[in-house]
This record gives structure tokens, sequence and C-alpha cells, in this order.
């Protein structure tokens, strides 16, 4: 017998009319037709239904801090970090865990199965720190958590920032992080990347850099991370966030930049939702909107996928903790609209996500962990266009989340009728 069973599933690859069964919290069968019997049996009619979303760029100690200690008039990157400065010395740890259980709990409702976080190490109290790997000790039964220490404030521009990072990373923070474009020059920039990427090698630990996030064709980050990646046997474990100055650059550097990448095999996590706000803020017109060369680096075969990166704080007003929303804006801002590129977008909030992470026993196939969600959809395209309910959040078999399904009343003319979005109104591709 099963403990679960969902019928009549539709799946991100475009199998129809599927079965899942699972066991023990993993999963024990996909096919069509399964006939045994379950202690409990879902039907999804023809309902999407996927493995969770993974957002692989957040700020966890940020979230939800909008207004504190006051407002970004201008919008800007370098204006969020001068108000996150002000306010780093006020956090304490409750308040921390606080914000981050509340968000974590509205994530797990939109199918959030694993969320990659930085967590500022530039205050050597490493109050962030201690907040988040609490967090994360917390959480475990429902949502992976990884951390990743990272110096806000720059490695070599903050006081005694290379030894607050390697206390973070003593004190069991998972990742390496970085940031080069915002030490005092380009020459302290490079250095920062060789250092962290060699404290990462020494430390058999992977590598997410924030990099090269600025409209300025001329900071090349990017190719000193994958030469050092290269250098010290780093691929597949290094991740290159937001890259927005690939936007900016000229044709022939990318022609030969995306290769040495490709070699690296690094990850590239853009940031849609951050990256269009941020961008662009000293044009005039035609304004830059800044996000990395998505297209192109797919074609290439690097792993792409997208973060939320900030829902609430002092770099954005917005957010949902909904992928979906990521999705959906990537679609337009990166102008991919096929059918395909979509099914494509949706794979990066998910599968290419989780490769990312590096996460085991994760996706749609026997002996896998039977982490699921159903959508109110009927495939990734669709998901995406409508920003899709997630019906149900299912973690290890266990349903840990339900939300109703999105349905209007239509009164007109003395006629009733109820609309389901995602019913009628999509084309049988």
């Amino acid at each position: 017998m099963f403990d679960l069973l969902i019928q009549n599933a539709n799946l991100p690859d475009g199998r129809k009319g599927q079965d899942i069964a699972i066991r023990g919290g993993t999963i024990a069968a996909i096919e069509s037709g399964i006939t045994a019997p379950a202690r409990e049996v879902i039907d999804a009619t023809g309902r999407l239904v996927s493995p969770p979303f993974i957002d692989p760029h957040f700020h966890l100690d940020a979230t939800l801090s909008l207004g504190l200690p006051r407002m970004n008039r201008s919008g800007t990157l370098l204006e969020g970090i001068a108000l996150w400065g002000e306010l780093r010395p006020t956090l304490t740890r409750e308040a921390l865990v606080g914000r981050a259980l509340k968000y974590i709990d509205l994530a797990v409702t939109q199918g959030m199965g694993a969320i990659r976080t930085h967590v500022d190490t530039s205050d050597p109290r490493l109050v962030t720190v201690e907040a988040m790997l609490e967090v994360k000790d917390l959480v475990k039964d429902y949502l992976d958590l990884q951390t990743v220490a990272f110096p806000q404030d720059g490695l070599f521009r903050a006081k005694d920032g290379l030894a607050s990072l390697t206390r973070a990373l003593d004190m069991g923070v998972d990742i390496v992080g970085g940031i080069p474009h915002f030490e005092r020059t380009m020459e302290e920039g490079r250095q920062s990347v060789e250092t962290l990427c060699r404290l990462a090698a020494d430390r058999g630990l992977p590598v997410d850099m924030h990099c090269d996030e600025t409209d300025d064709p001329l900071s090349r980050h990017v190719e000193t991370l994958a030469a050092e990646t290269i250098r010290h046997g780093l691929q597949g474990r290094v991740a290159g966030s937001h890259l927005t100055s690939m936007h900016s650059m000229d044709n022939y550097y990318v022609s030969k930049l995306i290769p040495l990448m490709a070699e690296a095999r690094m990850n590239v996590i853009p940031n849609p939702l951050i990256n269009i706000m941020l961008q662009g803020r000293h044009d005039s017109y035609p304004r830059r909107r800044g996000m990395t060369r998505v297209r192109e680096l797919m074609a290439a075969g690097l792993n792409v996928s997208f973060g939320h990166d900030c829902v609430m704080d002092p770099w954005y007003a917005m957010g949902s903790g909904d992928m979906l929303e990521v999705g959906h804006m990537a679609v337009h801002v990166a102008q991919m609209g096929s059918l395909e590129e979509k099914t494509a977008i949706f794979q990066a909030l998910t599968v290419n996500s989780a490769r990312t992470l590096g996460l085991q026993g994760y996706g749609l196939a026997r002996g896998n962990h039977a982490d699921l969600v159903i959508l109110q959809a009927r495939d990734p395209a669709e998901a995406i266009r409508l920003k899709a309910v997630k019906l149900m959040v299912i973690r290890r078999g266990r349903v840990i989340a339900r939300t109703a399904p999105r349905l209007a009343q239509v009164l007109i003319a003395g006629r009733e009728s109820v609309i389901d979005p995602a019913q009628g109104f999509a084309p049988d591709y």
C-alpha cells in the first residue's frame, strides 16, 4: 500500500495523465493507471504537478525590513547598501529570526522547497550569522536553507572583512560569497575574487558571488571568477549572481567571455525583479534594464537559474515569495515568449536552481524525495502566465500547505458563471 497517490497529473516534461505513488516520503512510481491502494488519494484533475520551486539567491537577513530606518528614496543599489549600513547596528537576533520565519512561512505556501540566502558578515558581531543558522535549524523539516558568507561592505573595504567572513565559515556557514565590484578599486575587486576562491578551495566549499551588479561594461570580475574557478578546480561549484554588466558589454568581449564561463561550468543567477528595478538609474533614455544575457548563456550550455533576491527590504519594496512572479518578469525582460522559452524559464525556477544548490534527491523520478507542488495550471507556460495558485505543497509525502483555487463569479445581464483562469483560455499546443 502507498501512503499517498496523486492521480491524473500533468508533468513539466509534457507527460499527461500520470499517477505519482509515494511511500515512506519518497516517490515509489510515476506512470499512468496505478491501481494499487493508498491511504490517501489526491486527484490532480489534469493540473500541473511540479517539483518545488527553489530560490538560489535571497537575503533572508534583510527581508521584511522595509522602512527601517527609512525608505530608499532614490531607488538605487547604493542607497540600499547605505540604508542597510544604518540599520545593521540595531539588528537583534530575535528580530532577524522572527522576520525570516515569517517570510519562510509565506514562501512555503508559494511552493518553495529550498532557499540559498546571503548573510551579511560585515558586522563583526555576526548577529546575522547567528540568527540565520538558528533559522536553518528551525525550518529544516520543511525547507532546505543554505547560507552564504557575504561581505556586504566589501572584503577589503570593510574593516576586518576577511576575518569576519572566515569566522562566519567557522561557525558553519556553507558557502563563500563576495562582492568584488563594491571594493574600492578594480584591482582590489580582482584580489578579492582570488582570495575568496583560494579560501573556498582550501576549505572544500562552493562559491557564490554578487558579481558585476552594475551598468559599467568595464566591470569584468566575472572573467576573473571564471579563471579562478578553473585554476582551483572548482568547476560546477561556483555561481555568479546578477552579472548585470554583461547587459552593457560589447558583443566581441562577450563572445570571449561566455565560452570561458562555460569552461568553468559556472552557475549563473540573474535576479529579474531586482535587476530591472535597480539598474539603469543613471540613464535618461534609452534606459537600460540591466538583466544579464539569459538566452545566450542558456544557449552556451550554462546552468541558469533565477533568484527572487529581495522582498520588502532597503533594496526592493515589493515581492511576494512567489518564484512564478520572478519567472513572469524574466519572460518579459529577456523577451523569451515562445512555448519552448517559457518552459526553459520554468525549469530555471526548479530543476536548474536545484542543480545550482547541489540538492540531492530532487525532482520527479522514482526514488527521489516526494516533494511536490500541485498548481492551478495545466503546463509550465500557463503556470508562468497566470502566476498560478499553488493548490497543495507536499514535503516528503505530506501536505504542508493548501490554498484555495482562484475562481471568479461573473454576474452579467442576469447570467451567472464561474471562471477558472486555468481552464478554457490556454491554447492546445
